[in-house]
């Protein structure tokens, strides 16, 4: 993925906040895993909780779940804070968690499952959200012998992006694939091939589909349901728990049906319903473990940026919820 070229006012500026946060990485990594997790634990739920952000992360939970108590709203927030807390700071540690040896940090569940799909000797998208440690997939996968490429979105800053693609390539994919042509060619070579892609599947994309979440037209990315159908590759989804502390638990779902009917759109869709099916269900077993931060639906006056979306506004527009078989209803 090619990036503007940076003004000198702009290398400065992005120079300066990556030697704060690198040093400041620097120091979580001295102090070791789990007093690093426990100093993220504090910054989220003493700092960040009271940030202006945790009321988008209320509105969100108040539309997803109208039947819960102001105080449970507040304990799921700040819970996800304390996450989202360390989690930042484990990116010093990614190279620590490993489901193996006596020192695992990383339980898995339902492996089973994973091992059958493994088996067939096809592509596989590995789908999951921001749950927990979301870096975690593909870590276990990596170390569990799975060749692949990361679908990610690069940072903003430059110098900050590449010192987390080498955080993670310690343990996880070592290939990093962007939007554009290029990375989407990628995938497909990969899939084609019988590797693995992993990518997460819960942020709002104007390019996207409208699929239902808690109720609700959710703009989706197509891009997992259109591979899967084109290809012939399984869609796997996979939730991340965090356990306690810096310690986890992976759990592999039951692979997703796709079905084709011979309309391309229709069946797009479909599997893109049966995608968000499986995020909210994990969602709803821990709300606390998901990023409420996220503008998850679209507001009034959000301007569609193409004919997906167009349509999509028209259907939101009109009181139209698409339900998870593709199909319109009132």
């Amino acid at each position: 993925m090619t990036r503007s070229i940076l003004t000198f006012p702009q290398k400065m500026r992005y120079a300066l906040e990556a030697a704060v946060f690198i040093a400041a990485m620097g120091l979580f990594r001295i102090v070791g895993v789990d007093a690093a997790s426990a100093i993220g634990s504090f910054l989220g739920r003493q700092i960040l909780y009271r940030t202006p952000v945790s009321n988008r992360a209320r509105a969100n939970l108040r539309m997803a779940f109208p039947e819960k108590r102001d105080v449970e709203i507040e304990a799921i927030v700040r819970e996800m804070w304390d996450n989202l807390g360390r989690t930042i700071v484990e990116y010093a540690h990614l190279d620590k968690f490993s489901f193996r040896g006596a020192g695992a940090r990383i339980e898995l569940a339902n492996i089973e499952t994973a091992v059958q799909t493994i088996g067939q000797n096809k592509g596989i998208l590995f789908v999951s959200g921001h749950f927990g440690n979301w870096e975690i997939m593909p870590i276990a996968a990596t170390e569990y012998g799975l060749e692949g490429g990361l679908v990610y979105r690069p940072l903003n800053n430059p110098y900050v992006d590449r010192w987390m693609v080498r955080q993670r390539g310690k343990r996880g994919p070592k290939e990093h694939l962007g939007k554009g042509a290029q990375g989407t060619k990628r995938i497909f070579t990969l899939l084609r091939n019988g590797k693995s892609i992993f990518l997460l599947v819960d942020q709002k994309t104007s390019e996207g589909v409208p699929a239902p979440f808690f109720g609700r037209a959710a703009m989706t990315t197509p891009a997992p349901a259109a591979l899967a159908l084109k290809l012939g590759a399984t869609i796997l989804p996979v939730t991340n728990e965090r356990l306690n502390g810096a310690h986890f638990r992976m759990t592999v779902h039951e692979p997703i049906v796709c079905e084709s009917t011979g309309n391309h759109d229709h069946d797009v869709l479909a599997v893109t319903a049966k995608i968000n099916e499986a995020i909210e269900q994990a969602v709803r077993y821990r709300p606390s473990q998901w990023l409420w931060i996220h503008r998850r639906w679209p507001r009034e006056g959000d301007e569609p940026r193409n004919r997906r979306g167009q349509e999509a506004q028209a259907l939101l527009g009109a009181g139209v919820r698409v339900d998870s078989d593709g199909s319109s209803f009132i």
